[in-house]
Parts: structure tokens; C-alpha cells; sequence
């Protein structure tokens, strides 16, 4: 047998003491260090996972955790979100074969906006919309664990968002012995992934380790003309401090991902009530942006709108810089005291989207504040002409983070924590217009890909020298949290007892440089001299402004803070009895925050300031009860859970403003079951499967439209969140060469809109993965892999564009569309070990 199975087969409680580190998998080196205890406690003899897949968990929550063993057999380069996807709870959505164009999280209900998503302890969603960008993650052979806490957070987790839960993964630690591994993986479209890793070993006089990876991928999309490129650094340094398992370290992330966009059809009407069906359009499941560009034509020196400017597959694109330090150290003050600090910086720069529009060259945009004239876009003497130029929807994030705990040991069964997290972001969002290359005039392609933000001789000027913006704004978002927890053991340690609280103050400062239409998300980032008075006369009250002729009324740029606080209990309890038996319950309330797309949306109110009265956090409390049961050769769990979720968000007409604002509209509710099992009946047999049920009920119904119309939502369920999940796995080791699995997920029906009149079909996605491994053969470390993702070609639809109602007419808002589920796909690797 392998050594991954021996390992796995070791069934010493020793062994459990010592598989202690990789068993925690909570999200900060504070919470990890609290439950190390509860861990050690157990004491059970025998594996604590069932090939990485199956992990054993000891907390009073429900937690799913996979490890490397596991995540290695799995496609490399994927995101870890994909890998997770078998677990419980969790639906994971993909854009593409390989990950690199992200997709769409769905846990127990609540989609990845309101899921809080960690590395290493560090929150990963966006500070503005706290959107999570899986395309974005580390790469997946550096990941030691990941872990999903499907309905609540660890009592310090640093978030002012997640209601819905958390999915957090830890980076591998430096091997103690110099070596390392190169790789080369093929496969369809064109796939192409280099990736090298280095342990430096254990060095300096204290024992310190370190490791440096890279790797470069591309890959042509699978329908449509464009590809997906990806290049990604990362480093770790680890630094033992004495033999108490004290440590410092410190880890270096850098990804860049340079995409086309994929485009999904538009899902029609509701008579097509069921989804999967034959598209209209001719191209059926091959729909996508256009692969040739119709220039304009040109009359009079006049040019003509094109017509698929937007629609073109190379001016859609999706750019992002991210990178992040990140620190983690634990120190002992003394016995029974401990002291553990996290420390981190980010940083984002990226865009996506339509991002360009046709100016005409005496726009009242390029004249600024002149009254006649224009500004030659296109170099051919002349203002005559509209030219399509860039206007990118940019966003540039510098964040600062701080994750601390102080642990002390009242003795041996009782135990205190005392922790505070500082998340600080500064968060510019801007668009400075750029130009488009006109040098093929049947393919044009961005100058640059941010816009006019790195070249000043790449962006568009006015006549009074300014820079052509699409928006204009910087925001202040500081999280400063306080949290206490008390962990107890009881009855010979067979009860533990968690009963801890944060306290989120989460302040956002807004600063809007543009003027901004009332009640509305339209900007206008202009030099223009703006009226003050109505076209029919009469004085814009509150020195509020209008433009050209039109009575809309825009407010002047401002700034404004909002600030939001509670108090968040975080109760749970575990007890254990029998040989390997367990049950535990929890109790958590969450809260998330309102979005800066939601808080920039402003309207005069009746005392004469701004703001956004309607929108208040979003709030859930969640009850969750398990039974656990795990042997030598087995880990199962089951667990029921209910949601009260209050105050939910959406974007509602507003009859008074006479337009759509985002406000909270009611309550859900949400009741489930979930189960999964891992099992090895053999020891080169292991095998998975996991179940999850979910009911989900809207308790109110919301006013929709200016006909005063109510959407009755009332008893609907909510959208893009499958009913049942199932999944499987089954992995066989012929012999110490030869390895292979196969592994499904099923997912039910999901709704596409708030009132249940259209729905997308269940599906199921069957991989395959196959390994070749010559340490028998003296090349340790060295193997051949094969993965072949949905074995047998499943047509489905991954994300789903939902809407209010599929119904045309006065209750119809915007047109669903879908996103195709990734085709059969194969890909081989040879990793080189040394």
C-alpha cells in the first residue's frame, strides 16, 4: 500500500493526539488554538478522515472539512470551491472546466455575497459588495485543508456579512527536508498549466522552513472565441519558537488572471417554465459573444453606431491583480496563557463587465463646461464622429487586517478567551475612460486593460482637461470587533460547553465624487455647469441639480458615514458517549451589513439630508443539532438545522421616488437536513456520500412596480438554492501503483425567480480521476494523473441569472439568462519530484 493509506490506516490513539494540528480547522490561529483541547480530549483511537474526504469533527457546530489527500486528486488548478462542492450544504456552481472564471456559491440558501470566505484566517469578500471571487483563490496543491461551516461563523470570525456561514482553507506548511516537485498539465482546449514548487528544508539554528511556488496556466474558453490566462506566486517562511508548539510565520500571495468573458443565453418566457431546453437561437448550447466585430460605417463623417460593439467577444474581458501578506504566530506567556496575532495586508486592483460606451465627439461630456466644440476622439481632424471608447468599471483595494486572541487556562477543564479583529479597507472605485485599438478595424481590442488608469496618454480628456470618468468614489469600510468565548469540559469531559459573543462595530465611510441621480444608481462624473432650476422654472430644492434638458435631479457630490453594531451570541455544546458517539447543538445569530452599491443610492430626505432610510443589516439565527459517529474505519454525521432570516435585501420599487431602490423586504425561513458518511470497508476501498435537504419559505410579499403592483412572494421559495443535493465518491488502490476514483453530484431543481414561475432542471455531473504513482519504482513523490470532469457530457446550467418574474409585461423585470455548464473535459499531469 501507498504510504497516503498506511498513514490513513494508523490506529493508535497516539495517533489522533498527533493529527490534532490538521483535525482543527478553524479560520484564525486563535480559534484553532481554543479548540486544540476539545480535540486532544476525544482521545479515540483510530483515523481522524477517510481519504481527506471524510474528516472527523469534534466542534458543536456543523463543519465539513476535506484535506490534501483528498484535494490532490482532484483537477489541477481548480478552485477549492469546486473540490468542496462534494461536501454537505454547499452548492458550488462553475463557469468553466478549470475555474479561472469563477461561478456561484449557494450554501444552505444564502449565496457567496453573504457567506464569509477566509484564507488562512484572512476574509477574502469584497469590502464594497463582499462579493467572493473563486477565480482568485490559491492554488489548489498549496492548500493543506479547507473547511465549510455551513450556517455560522467561528466566534471571532472577522465579517460583517456572513449570515450564511463560512468556507475557509489553510496553506500547507514547509516541509523539514530540501526538495520539491515540478509539473506540466494538458487537456482540452488547450490547455496548459505549469507549476513548481521548492521546500528549502529546515535551516538557521532554530529550525526554520520556508517554500516558494509558481505556476502559469492558459486555456482557450470551451465555447466562443477568447481564453483564460493565470499566473500565480506564492511563498511561506515557518519559524518554530521553543517545543510548545509556539510559531511565527509569514505567507506572500500574488494572482493574476487575465479573461475573456463567457456570455449565456437568455432563458425566455415563463411557458418554458422548465430549464434545460433547446435555445432559439441556432448556436443552441455554442451561444456566446460574437466572434466578429461589425465596424461602423461612416456618412457625412458621421459614424455610425456599431452594432455588436458590447456583444464582441475581445472587448469583454475580466482583469484582476490580487495579492495578499499575510502573518499568523502563537506565543506562550506563561502556563495556561497564550497569546496568538494575525496580521494581514491585501491587495485588489480589477474590473468586469460591459465597461465602454459610444461617445459622440461634441458630447456635453467632452465640452465640460464650454457651451460649443468637441474633442477629436479618433485622430482624423474632425468632431464630427462617434467613436466607442473604454469605460471601465475599476476597483482598487488596500486592506488591513489583525486577528487576535488571548487564551487562558483556568485549569484543566476550563478555558477563556478574549479575542479582537480589525478588518480596514480602502476602497476606490473609479472608471477613467480609455481608448479602444482601432488598428484592426475587424478585431479591436482595449489599449490597456484598466482604462486610462496607468497611461495618461490612454485617457480620454475633456476640453477642460479632465479625465472621462464612469464613476467616482472612495469608501472607508473599518470592522473593529470584540469577541469572548468560555469553553468548559464536564462529566469526566464527556459534556464540552462553548458559550461565547462578538461584537461587530462595522462604520463605513462613503465619499461620492460624482453627482448622483436621486434615488438612483446613475452617476454623472462631468465638468459640465449643471442648472439649478426646473426646465419649466422654478429653484431645484436643496441646491440639487439637473442637466441638459432633462428634469432629473442629480445631488451634488458628498460624503457621509454610516456605522452599524450588535451583539452576536455564539452558543453550542457537544456530548459525547459510547465509543465514538456524539451529539451536539449550537445557537448563532449573524448579521450582514448593507453594500456599498446599496448605501451610495441616496434620496433627499424630508430635513434636507441624504441617505438610504430603507436598508437596514440583514439578520439570521440559526439552530443547529448533529449526531456523530466515528471508528477506525468510519466517519458519519447528520445534522438538522432551522434559519430564521430577517430583514433580506432586494432591489424594490419605491412608489413615493418612482423608481427601483434596494430596501429589506421581509423574512425567510429555512429548515433542512444534512448528512454525509465515509467509509473504508477494506483498506484500499474508500468510500463518500453526502445528502442535504432544504426548505426554504419567503414571508412577505414586495411592492414591485410603478402600477403599485405586489409581488406575491409570499409561500414562494428562494431562488437558485436546489431543494436536495446529493453526492458520492468511491476511490480504489489497486496496488501501490495504481489508484483511481469516481465521484457525482446531484442537483436538484432550482428556481430562477422570486415567484417560482420558472426553473432551471436537476442535473448531475459525473468525474473521474486515475493516478499512476513510481514511488514503487524508486521516484517518490513522482506520479501520472488523469481527470476527466462530467464523464458523460451532462448539458446544464451552472449560474443562473435570476429575476423577479419570468411574466412579460408590467411585472416583468430584465430577462434570466444562464450560464452552460462546462462540457466533458480532460486534462493528464506528470509531476517530477526531486
Amino acid at each position: 500500500m501507498t504510504n497516503r493509506k498506511r498513514v490513513f490506516w494508523a490506529t493508535t490513539a497516539l495517533f489522533s493526539g498527533l493529527m490534532v494540528a490538521s483535525a482543527a480547522s478553524a479560520q484564525s490561529t486563535g480559534t484553532e488554538a481554543a479548540e486544540l483541547s476539545e480535540v486532544v480530549v476525544t482521545g479515540q483511537a483510530g483515523p481522524r478522515n477517510i481519504n481527506g474526504l471524510a474528516v472527523a469533527e469534534t466542534v458543536a457546530k456543523t463543519r465539513n472539512t476535506i484535506e490534501q489527500e483528498f484535494i490532490s486528486t482532484q483537477t489541477p488548478g481548480q478552485t477549492i470551491l469546486q473540490t468542496l462542492n462534494l461536501t454537505p450544504g454547499l452548492s458550488f456552481t462553475n463557469a468553466d472546466p478549470y475555474g479561472s472564471s469563477g461561478g456561484n456559491i449557494r450554501l444552505r440558501g444564502f449565496d457567496g455575497n453573504r457567506v464569509s470566505l477566509t484564507f488562512d484566517g484572512i476574509p477574502l469578500n469584497d469590502t464594497g459588495n463582499y462579493a467572493t471571487y473563486t477565480n482568485q483563490q490559491l492554488d489548489p496543491e498549496l492548500i493543506q485543508r479547507a473547511s465549510v461551516n455551513t450556517g455560522t461563523t467561528d466566534v471571532d470570525s472577522p465579517t460583517a456579512s456572513a449570515t450564511g456561514g463560512t468556507i475557509n482553507y489553510v496553506t500547507r506548511r514547509p516541509a523539514s527536508e530540501f526538495g520539491g516537485w515540478g509539473q506540466a498539465s494538458f487537456g482540452d482546449f488547450n490547455y496548459r498549466r505549469y507549476m513548481f514548487l521548492m521546500d528549502t528544508g529546515e535551516f538557521g539554528p532554530w529550525g526554520a522552513s520556508a517554500w516558494l511556488a509558481a505556476s502559469f496556466q492558459d486555456y482557450d474558453k470551451f465555447k466562443g472565441l477568447g481564453d483564460l490566462g493565470k499566473k500565480q506566486y506564492n511563498a511561506r517562511i515557518f519559524q518554530p519558537v521553543g517545543d510548545n508548539g509556539d510559531f511565527v510565520a509569514l505567507s506572500a500571495h500574488y494572482n493574476e488572471n487575465r479573461n475573456n468573458n463567457y456570455n449565456g443565453p437568455n432563458l425566455g418566457n415563463a411557458d418554458r417554465s422548465v430549464l434545460p431546453q433547446v435555445e432559439t437561437d441556432p448556436r443552441g448550447w455554442e451561444i456566446d459573444f460574437d466572434t466578429t466585430y461589425i465596424a461602423p460605417t461612416f456618412r457625412n463623417g458621421v459614424a455610425d453606431n456599431d452594432a455588436n460593439g458590447t456583444g464582441f467577444y475581445g472587448l469583454r474581458v475580466n482583469p484582476s491583480n490580487t495579492g495578499n501578506i499575510r502573518g499568523n504566530s502563537r506565543f506562550t506567556l506563561m502556563d495556561g496563557l497564550v497569546l496568538t496575532v494575525d496580521p494581514s495586508f491585501q491587495y485588489v486592483l480589477a474590473n468586469g463587465g460591459t465597461q465602454q460606451v459610444v461617445l459622440s465627439e461634441t458630447d456635453a461630456l467632452l465640452r465640460g463646461s464650454f457651451a460649443t466644440g468637441g474633442v477629436d476622439l479618433n485622430g482624423d481632424g474632425d468632431t464630427l464622429d462617434r467613436v466607442r471608447v473604454m469605460a471601465p468599471s475599476n476597483t482598487n483595494t488596500h486592506r488591513y487586517g489583525l486577528n487576535t486572541s488571548l487564551i487562558w487556562d483556568l485549569n484543566d477543564d476550563h478555558r477563556l478567551r478574549a479575542a479582537y479583529a480589525l478588518d480596514w479597507g480602502r476602497h476606490r472605485q473609479y472608471g477613467q475612460y480609455g481608448f479602444i485599438n482601432f488598428s484592426n478595424p475587424s478585431n479591436p481590442r482595449f489599449v490597456d486593460w484598466f482604462g486610462g488608469r496607468n497611461d495618461g496618454a490612454n485617457r480620454v480628456i475633456n476640453r477642460d482637461g479632465y479625465n472621462l470618468q464612469s464613476r467616482d468614489r472612495k469608501s472607508i469600510a473599518s470592522l473593529n470587533q470584540f469577541s469572548l468565548e468560555y469553553r468548559g469540559q464536564f462529566m469526566d469531559d464527556a459534556l464540552t460547553l462553548n458559550i461565547g459573543v462578538r461584537a461587530p462595530f462595522f462604520e463605513r465611510e462613503m465619499n461620492q465624487y460624482c453627482f448622483s441621480q436621486s434615488a438612483s444608481s446613475t452617476v454623472r462624473c462631468t465638468t459640465e455647469t449643471p442648472a439649478t432650476t426646473f426646465t419649466g422654472g422654478g429653484a431645484i430644492p436643496f441646491g440639487d441639480v439637473r442637466f441638459g434638458t432633462s428634469n432629473n435631479v442629480f445631488i451634488r457630490p458628498y460624503s457621509r458615514t454610516v456605522k452599524f453594531d450588535d451583539i452576536l451570541p455564539n452558543l453550542g455544546a457537544t456530548y459525547r458517549f459510547g465509543e465514538g458517539h456524539s451529539v451536539y447543538g449550537s445557537y448563532a445569530e449573524s448579521l450582514s451589513a448593507p453594500r456599498t452599491d446599496s448605501l451610495y443610492i441616496v434620496r433627499r430626505l424630508a430635513d434636507g439630508s441624504i441617505g438610504n432610510p430603507n436598508v437596514v443589516p440583514e439578520e439570521t439565527q440559526t439552530f443547529d443539532i448533529g449526531y456523530r459517529y466515528t471508528t477506525s474505519t468510519l466517519v458519519a454525521s447528520v445534522a438538522g438545522f432551522r434559519t430564521n432570516y430577517d430583514n433580506r435585501i432586494v432591489n424594490t420599487f419605491d412608489e413615493d421616488l418612482a423608481t427601483f431602490v434596494d430596501r429589506n423586504v421581509g423574512s425567510v425561513e429555512m429548515q433542512g437536513i444534512e448528512a454525509s458518511v465515509g467509509w473504508s470497508p477494506i483498506e484500499a476501498l474508500s468510500l463518500y456520500a453526502s445528502a442535504s435537504f432544504l426548505d426554504s419559505e419567503l414571508q412577505d410579499n414586495y411592492r414591485f412596480n410603478s402600477a403599485g403592483d405586489l409581488l406575491m412572494t409570499q409561500g414562494k421559495e428562494l431562488v437558485e438554492t436546489p431543494g436536495t443535493m446529493f453526492s458520492a465518491r468511491a476511490s480504489y488502490e489497486f496496488n501501490d501503483m495504481f489508484s483511481a476514483g469516481v465521484q457525482a453530484k446531484y442537483t436538484g431543481e432550482r428556481w430562477i425567480t422570486d415567484m417560482n414561475d420558472m426553473k432551471s432542471d436537476a442535473f448531475t455531473v459525473v468525474d473521474f480521476d486515475a493516478r499512476v504513482d513510481f514511488a514503487p519504482m524508486g521516484y517518490e513523490g513522482t506520479f501520472l494523473q488523469f481527470n476527466v470532469t462530467n464523464v458523460f457530457d451532462e448539458q446544464y446550467y451552472a449560474g443562473l441569472g435570476t429575476r423577479a418574474s419570468a411574466t412579460p409585461g408590467s411585472l416583468g423585470y430584465g430577462v434570466p439568462f444562464g450560464q452552460i455548464g462546462a462540457p466533458r473535459t480532460w486534462m493528464a499531469t506528470l509531476r517530477v519530484a526531486y
